[in-house]
């Protein structure tokens, strides 16, 4: 077969941009999975199979090389109105273009291009942008053996492919007091106003600048009325880490907190919501992709280590080698700026279908 044509994936580009398909509208999800089971089913010559929102192709065979996409976004129902699908000057915009429609059409053009897909598997998932509840395990365990996981978000500043992703780890932090009168008794109460400081401040100082680990309080609530001791209180957690060992730490730390006013007592809820993606899951596939960029006569890649979480975090998780990052080239994900520029298409489609001719060819 040929290679795929730029026009014709914009064109299916538009199609799945102008489907608005917000991570939270169960509706608008199943149009999506509907429309994306049309579109590939067309390109691949295979229907898919229906799993929810989530759709899988098996293109032959065991899963040696896992292809990712999502097609969920960010973008509530009705941002098309403002911020309509268009291209001027090399520049496409509209909701979910960057992140990541661009890299879904990239990869159903480019399989459908291919002669040979054994041991190739296409999972399009519908929950990433709230951090795949349902699709944790598919992925996982269409990732577990293969040799390869292929991440279709897009890429870095400048179309850098993401060599390494900081895991995630979210909590809540409960505080409970006891309520009492703030102008007759306040001595007669536990204020969990001042016990959520405590904690704020214990918990802040978890991080390790120099391992790249952060963990930032951020959403805090407190108490009922102005003229009430607060009786419970709570804040979130937001913690990023490079490797497992300091996800596993800062875990140990957040669950040894203990009150510091007699009385008050805490809870804590969430966990470790993703495994990082380490540079050692990458490097080997970093360099094919290298290499072969450099026989095809292709821009050269650079990679870089991000803060942001993707589905690649799991498939590396369970060890499988994983190269992320490899769809669009643009900006403004989860901005009113998102954008594509359409020049770069062509080369990111030839770099994909390059990578997946070598890596079946060794299958």
């Amino acid at each position: 077969m040929t290679s795929p044509d730029a026009d014709a994936l914009i064109a299916d580009l538009r199609t799945l941009v102008e489907c608005e398909s917000p991570s939270s509208d169960p509706d608008a999800l199943a149009r999506s999975a509907d429309l994306v089971a049309r579109l590939g089913a067309a390109h691949l010559g295979v229907e898919p199979e229906r799993l929810g929102i989530h759709l899988r192709w098996r293109l032959g065979g065991p899963t040696r090389v896992l292809v990712l996409a999502h097609h969920d976004t960010v973008w509530p129902i009705g941002t098309l109105r403002t911020h309509p699908f268009g291209i001027s000057d090399g520049v496409l915009r509209g909701p979910g273009s960057f992140d990541m429609k661009t890299g879904l059409a990239m990869a159903l053009h480019v399989l459908g291009s291919l002669d040979d897909r054994t041991g190739v598997t296409l999972l399009v998932t519908g929950d990433e942008e709230i951090g795949s509840p349902s699709s944790r395990t598919l992925i996982e365990d269409e990732a577990r053996g293969a040799d390869a996981a292929l991440v279709l978000e897009a890429s870095a500043d400048g179309g850098a492919l993401k060599l390494e992703r900081k895991g995630t780890s979210i909590y809540r932090v409960l505080v409970k007091g006891r309520a009492a009168h703030a102008g007759l008794e306040p001595e007669k109460g536990v204020n969990a106003s001042v016990e959520l400081a405590h904690q704020v401040l214990a918990v802040a100082v978890l991080g390790d600048p120099a391992l790249g680990t952060t963990v930032t309080p951020t959403v805090a609530a407190s108490g009922t009325t102005g003229n009430t001791v607060p009786a419970e209180a709570s804040f979130a957690v937001d913690v990023r880490a490079r490797t497992v060992a300091e996800q596993q730490r800062v875990d140990s730390a957040i669950r040894a907190l203990t009150p510091v006013l007699p009385d008050a007592a805490l809870e804590i809820e969430g966990g470790i919501n993703r495994p990082p993606l380490e540079g050692a899951l990458s490097a080997a596939l970093f360099a094919r992709a290298s290499q072969i960029a450099a026989e095809a006569g292709l821009p050269p890649l650079t990679g870089v280590a991000v803060g942001g979480a993707s589905d690649g975090n799991f498939t590396a998780g369970v060890g499988t080698p994983t190269l992320d990052g490899l769809g669009a080239v643009g900006g403004g994900a989860h901005a009113a700026d998102e954008h594509v520029l359409t020049a770069r298409i062509p080369d990111r489609t030839a770099l994909l279908r390059a990578l997946l001719l070598d890596l079946t060819k060794a299958l």
